[in-house]
């Protein structure tokens, strides 16, 4: 008799990268609010610069009803938010420099949860049979 609590390591795998990046999302969500308004706003009091996490709103709801094309499409709009990161991390000093390393890391992070989760999933869908269309 199995055990119907105990996932697979597969399903684990999925899991894991499916949270890593709703994270790393919400890292950046926040980290982008904290810094335009609160942390290193570039004007005393915050800046209209704190609606940059608007499109990082969107592909949230996706993530988390874990729809394979949100995963793809994040992949790819997040290479913007890391161009910022290293361009602010180079040009700005302290404390936008740090804030701009974590934002890189947290991009880095969500970009290799997004590239796992969708490489796990195909895996495991042609590991159960199924066959992409042409």
């Amino acid at each position: 008799m199995t055990d119907t609590n105990q996932t697979s390591p597969a399903t684990a795998a999925v899991d894991l990268t499916r949270w890593l990046a709703v994270g790393s999302l919400m890292g950046l969500i926040a980290l982008g609010l904290a810094w335009e308004l609160v942390l290193a706003p570039i004007r005393p009091g915050g800046s209209l610069l704190a609606l940059k996490v608007l499109p990082l709103c969107l592909p949230l709801a996706g993530l988390l009803k874990n729809r394979m094309y949100t995963y793809r499409w994040v992949s790819l709009l997040i290479w913007l938010y890391f161009t910022e990161g290293v361009i602010r991390a180079y040009g700005d000093s302290a404390p936008s420099r740090y804030l701009a390393l974590v934002e890189v890391a947290l991009c880095l992070g969500l970009f290799a949860a997004c590239a796992m989760h969708v490489r796990l999933r195909l895996r495991n869908a042609r590991a159960a049979g199924w066959t992409p269309t042409p």
